[in-house]
């Protein structure tokens, strides 16, 4: 078979694509064509620690307001790969935060910067840090999700379900800890369903790249990721987005 030198992310992409296809979940055009991205469209990345990727907050240079993370990675292969599109990536992910943080935030972080699309990952840390109950947690988010719907109508929402691997301080007692982080990974499929929105399932991702590798191969700690791991969560991104919103 002769070799094609495509360039990086069209040859990936290409590969979703063909994944996709011979599984019956998407054409091959329209992953190709990513129809979710419009033009101009503001794309914004909310959450933890995770999202925020170290990202220097105030600075003018695109490549670290945007953080070391899945959510750099996006932004920079779809904005290589559709520059016609003029999209523009926007990181407000701050490390720690937890549901109840980012409804403090809200209107100034979110609601302010009028996104198209906006994604949202957090719940790990309202398992660790103390302060705010699961039942806390459910109820915040359901309000920042009823809210931005309200008062951004036409808005697209992708949900990440938090997650967690056994490495580090997480390895011993991992099953227990996993329970828990599974209560809010069950909070975000119901609002998910509520709301009529895709639930990028990074769990399953991690769990099935540790076929793969071992789990300190994608993360180094268990709550954050390696390289590796944050280009999982990229592309599990991404085939979420693309499979739920076929055609824009």
């Amino acid at each position: 078979m002769p070799v094609l030198i495509l360039p990086r992310y069209t040859f990936r992409m290409r590969m979703f694509a063909t994944v996709l296809m011979l599984s019956g979940c998407l054409p091959l055009a329209a992953q190709e064509a990513m129809p979710v991205f419009h033009p101009h469209d503001v794309v914004l990345f909310q959450g933890d620690s995770i999202t925020d990727g170290g990202r220097w907050i105030g600075s003018q240079d695109l490549n670290h307001t945007m953080g070391q993370s899945y959510a750099y990675l996006i932004a920079a292969e779809m904005g290589e790969q559709f520059p016609e599109r003029d999209l523009q990536f926007l990181n407000r992910g701050i490390s720690g935060n937890r549901a109840i943080d980012l409804e403090k935030r809200w209107q100034t972080d979110t609601l302010a910067l009028k996104p198209n699309l906006l994604s949202i990952l957090v719940g790990i840390n309202d398992f660790i840090v103390p302060g705010e109950t699961l039942e806390q947690y459910e109820t915040t988010y359901d309000h920042l999700i009823s809210e931005t719907l309200s008062a951004l109508p036409g808005i697209k929402i992708v949900l990440g379900e938090p997650f967690l691997m056994p490495v580090g301080k997480h390895h011993d007692n991992y099953a227990a800890e996993l329970a828990e982080v599974k209560k809010r990974q069950d909070v975000v499929a119901k609002l998910a369903a509520k709301y009529h929105l895709p639930e990028v399932m990074y769990q399953d991702a991690l769990n099935k790249a540790l076929k793969r590798a071992p789990a300190d191969y994608w993360s180094w700690d268990g709550v954050h990721e390696t390289y590796a791991g944050h280009e999982l969560m990229a592309r599990t991104w991404l085939e979420t987005v693309n499979a739920f919103w076929p055609r824009g």
